[in-house]
């Protein structure tokens, strides 16, 4: 059974930086992109950003480029979104997901397996 376990969200000021985690288990990791969605209060789950089996392919949303990375590390089943300058607006539940395939996407139909969810609240 695969699971996805995410943590590092919290409370954090505007132009604050947080990093979240997300272990994998159940799935040969490495087969397979990542990818990290949100879902802020009234609104529809967002993607923020996807990286590719190998780590060499990423994608970001417009919203959040140039201040949030993501990166892989398959020796550890993981994958991390480092965010920096955070904004009140990035408030949301952050989730991790494992993409059915090994390049990155935004549609998150492609994606199969998600974790439960880990809250990011910024303040202003």
């Amino acid at each position: 059974q695969v699971q996805l376990v995410e943590s590092g969200g919290g409370l954090v000021q505007a132009g604050g930086s947080l990093r979240l985690s997300c272990a994998a288990s159940g799935r040969t990791f490495s087969s397979y992109a990542m990818g990290w969605f949100r879902q802020a209060p009234g609104k529809e789950r967002e993607f923020v950003a996807a990286i590719s089996w190998s780590g060499g392919r990423t994608d970001y949303a417009d919203s959040v480029k140039g201040r949030f990375t993501i990166s892989r590390d398959n020796a550890k089943n993981s994958v991390y979104l480092q965010m920096n300058s955070l904004k009140p607006e990035d408030t949301a539940v952050y989730y991790c997901a494992s993409d059915r395939t090994l390049g990155v996407d935004r549609n998150e139909r492609q994606y199969d397996y998600w974790g439960q969810g880990t809250q990011v609240t910024v303040s202003s």
